[in-house]
């Protein structure tokens, strides 16, 4: 048994804690809410997040992150992008020991084109308390992780160590977990899928069909790719499951809060409206901010992406950027595809 220490309550953090519970792990959970904080430990709910779900009596809510982090030997961060850094620096200052920091986050910092591994390190470099850093990623939605439904996820680490020891954590017979060691493709995949499923979002609000939808999807992993490949990332991961198999589930479910904002925005809703409308972080906005910069740093063509970008942050239509997409220069589909994903893809287990 560990001790672990889940920091973030919302709905993903909150399923990550029920997971580690069901292991027998000492799991404590850190938010900044006095009322969410009573209720995890009074009701054993967080019915925001999580309606009608009961957690286990065993998780224990602490709105002082100097409680949480007492003697735990492992964090689990599950907080927004934008909100990393300044939690990891809140962190330091409060820790005693060191500790393996698993994140189950998704995104892509804008101006630095971090990604959330790169930004731990950076934010600990001068700590002592930082034992390694691993990713969790996958096709997984809390809303069904809490229920105990099948899933199966992806750990990826710098450390084969490390990464065994997150499988280890996590697995049981409702949660399957693989390792990867190929950390840049498992964080790029679970980031920039949230891209797609945005613009899957915007196709049903337009109401373009499946057969649009099928293609955004498909043209998208491809974009994913290239981005990936061009930043060192094994092309096989993008076929696994956190590339296609969290693209699948992101741009389909009901579940994904980025399909659903890309849903509002297809209807005509401003991008204002839509989050507020949401509640929640829409990983996906500022993702496409970060990705577009990268892109066109990097020299990667992204059409879905720039699509994207110019309806959340030029003002341009969702209409008006689907009839760009289609009117593209006319190519070669395999030819536009990257050679090492294709072999990868129907390469033998």
């Amino acid at each position: 048994m560990k001790r672990v220490t889940v920091i973030g309550a919302g709905s993903w953090g909150t399923a990550l804690a029920m997971v580690l519970a069901d292991n027998h792990h000492d799991v404590r959970i850190w938010g900044r809410r006095a009322k969410q904080i009573e209720e995890i430990n009074t009701k054993h709910s967080n019915n925001q997040y999580l309606p009608g779900i009961s957690l286990p009596e065993q998780i224990r809510a602490y709105e002082k992150m100097e409680e949480a982090l007492e003697g735990t030997e492992v964090v689990v961060l599950v907080v927004p992008t934008k909100a990393i850094r300044t939690t990891i620096q809140q962190m330091v200052e409060k820790l005693q020991n060191k500790v393996t920091i698993i994140h189950a986050s998704k995104g892509i910092e804008p101006g630095s084109h971090k990604r959330i591994s790169e930004m731990i390190e950076e934010e600990m470099c001068n700590s002592s308390f930082l034992e390694h850093v691993v990713v969790l990623s996958g096709p997984s939605h809390a809303e069904e992780v809490s229920r105990r439904q099948p899933t199966t996820v992806t750990v990826s680490s710098h450390s084969e160590q490390a990464s065994k020891y997150a499988q280890d954590l996590f697995f049981n017979q409702h949660f399957r977990v693989y390792t990867n060691p190929d950390l840049i493709g498992v964080e790029i995949g679970g980031a920039l899928k949230n891209i797609i499923a945005l613009v899957c979002g915007l196709t049903e609000g337009l109401k373009l069909g499946d057969n649009a939808k099928a293609a955004i999807m498909t043209r998208g992993l491809t974009e994913i790719a290239r981005v990936g490949m061009k930043l060192g990332a094994n092309p096989m991961t993008f076929a696994g499951l956190s590339g296609l198999g969290d693209l699948i589930v992101t741009c389909t479910s009901v579940h994904s809060r980025n399909f659903r904002a890309g849903l509002m925005l297809g209807k005509g809703q401003t991008l204002e409206d839509v989050l507020n409308e949401m509640g929640m972080v829409v990983e996906g906005v500022r993702t496409t901010q970060a990705t577009y910069e990268l892109a066109s740093k990097l020299q990667v063509d992204m059409p879905i992406t720039t699509a994207l970008y110019r309806v959340l942050f030029e003002q341009v239509k969702p209409q008006d950027a689907a009839d760009e997409l289609m009117g593209r220069v006319k190519k070669h589909e395999v030819e536009d595809l990257p050679v090492d994903l294709i072999k990868s893809t129907f390469k033998e287990d």
